[in-house]
């Protein structure tokens, strides 16, 4: 089963600037009830996406460069990256179809 990979500041350029396909990242804290709300949903979405689209999470607390460095002040946050940047944004905890919708406009 693939699930998203966990990056941190060290890894994130590695993993997600440079990846070679669209990459969805969670940025997320433990303590964020939304953000458990939507993890499952992110783990079906990595697993039916697996070959298209990678998909990392971030801990905000643990990564607070990042969290900084992409305007981060509500979380759950994801970001949708192409090519090494980011391309869309979704904020909250939406359903599963509206993540689809954005996952397809970058394929």
């Amino acid at each position: 089963m693939t699930k998203p990979v966990h990056v941190n500041e060290s890894d994130f350029q590695n993993t997600v600037e440079e990846s070679n396909i669209p990459v969805l990242v969670d940025f997320w804290a433990e303590w964020c009830g939304p953000c458990k709300m939507i993890a499952p949903t992110i783990d079906q979405l990595a697993e039916e996406y697996s070959d298209k689209i990678l998909f990392a999470k971030v801990d905000v607390d643990n990564n607070p460069n990042l969290a900084t460095k992409f305007h981060i002040r509500s979380i759950p946050m994801l970001l949708l990256f192409n090519n090494g940047s980011p391309v869309d944004q979704i904020v909250g905890a939406v359903g599963k179809q509206h993540i689809e919708e954005k996952l397809n406009g970058v394929l």
